[in-house]
């Protein structure tokens, strides 16, 4: 059962985040920021410039008391602990912003936004080091854990990019519906009505396997080998699309949530975790594994396949209303997932044990 975090707005939420210290931020509709306690009672609400939505919050990783936010085409850095007029703002995007990304270090901050941009801000010099690029809207991105120059993306040009802060181009590029076509030529035309347009994205704290829910309904994971990332698993999570993603602290439990108003908890480390002693042997082996199945049956490779995945939610919440953020986090002892929605109020649901 639910509780109810309620008074910290009154519009509609669309993103929430935790700092190290348990302090969570949420943004909404209409410039509406809150700060909440552990016990879910407001501890401090502003309203930021020209009402813009706010699209994205977090925390620095290494100063917990400040906040990054985005709203409408403007990034502002605040101070928690006297939340008033921003300490900086940022006016480096031209349409607006989906989604932040700070690296463990606190040197880089990255904004994704409506072009299809995502400006990378060097945090010590206040100035853009990076502009990377998608065709269309770029819905997501997120700096690796561990790795401070590295960073992934998906767009709803149907892409998910990994790329290095050295080199202005992609290291490597995956078209989801280029992949599904050539996986699966039998597969019925459904695929064209409902395009993997890319929502969201979440790295695992290893920093080298990733999650990516899109309108198709599907989460895929993915993992990362060198310059390059591979698919690994591909399940049918959501009846509608997925709009959230969020690997747990744990080494691959993942929530999703979806269109469908449902919030689903996954354990993929029986399926990713057994390819860390040797990924590269055992991407060529798959690789093999694949192309001799499709040479016999023409069939999707039982190593892709989401209908053999054998992957089922180890927990499964009728939330009811649309998931626009996730969030695990530490209350009183025990772990409890914040999900964001359509309505003013945030709901906290409690997380079992690994």
């Amino acid at each position: 059962m639910a509780v109810k975090w309620d008074g910290g707005h009154s519009c509609s939420v669309l993103c929430l985040n935790v700092s190290s210290e348990g302090l969570v931020a949420s943004g909404a509709e209409r410039g509406e920021l809150a700060l909440w306690d552990g016990g879910g009672s407001p501890v401090a609400q502003l309203r930021l410039p020209q009402a813009e939505d706010v699209t994205s919050v977090v925390f620095s990783a290494r100063r917990p008391s400040t906040l990054y936010t985005s709203h409408g085409e403007t990034i502002s850095v605040l101070d928690v602990r006297s939340l008033q007029e921003p300490l900086q703002r940022f006016h480096v995007n031209e349409e607006e912003i989906n989604c932040l990304s700070v690296n463990d270090t606190d040197s880089f901050l990255a904004a994704a936004d409506d072009s299809g941009a995502i400006k990378v801000v060097d945090l010590e010099s206040k100035k853009v080091s990076r502009s990377l690029r998608h065709s269309n809207i770029c819905s997501s991105v997120a700096f690796r854990p561990q790795r401070p120059q590295s960073l992934v993306s998906c767009g709803l040009d149907m892409q998910v990019m990994l790329w290095n802060l050295q080199k202005a181009r992609p290291l490597w590029t995956m078209n989801l519906q280029e992949c599904d076509l050539e996986e699966e030529s039998l597969q019925s035309a459904g695929q064209f009505f409902n395009p993997p347009l890319a929502h969201c994205l979440s790295v695992a704290s290893c920093g080298n396997v990733f999650g990516c829910g899109a309108q198709d309904g599907k989460v895929r994971i993915f993992r990362v080998t060198g310059v390059r990332f591979e698919r690994e698993l591909e399940f049918q999570a959501h009846s509608l699309g997925v709009s959230q993603v969020l690997f747990m602290p744990e080494a691959y439990w993942l929530l999703s949530g979806g269109n469908d108003g449902k919030v689903l908890l996954w354990d993929v480390s029986s399926k990713v975790g057994k390819q860390q002693k040797s990924p590269a042997k055992s991407l060529h082996r798959r690789k093999a594994q694949a192309a001799a199945s499709s040479r016999k049956d023409g069939k999707l490779s039982k190593a892709a396949s989401d209908e053999h995945s054998g992957v089922v939610p180890k927990l499964s919440i009728e939330h009811g209303e649309k998931v626009n953020w996730l969030l695990c986090a530490e209350i009183k002892g025990s772990r409890r997932v914040l999900v964001a929605d359509q309505t003013s109020s945030v709901s906290a649901y409690p997380l079992p044990e690994p």
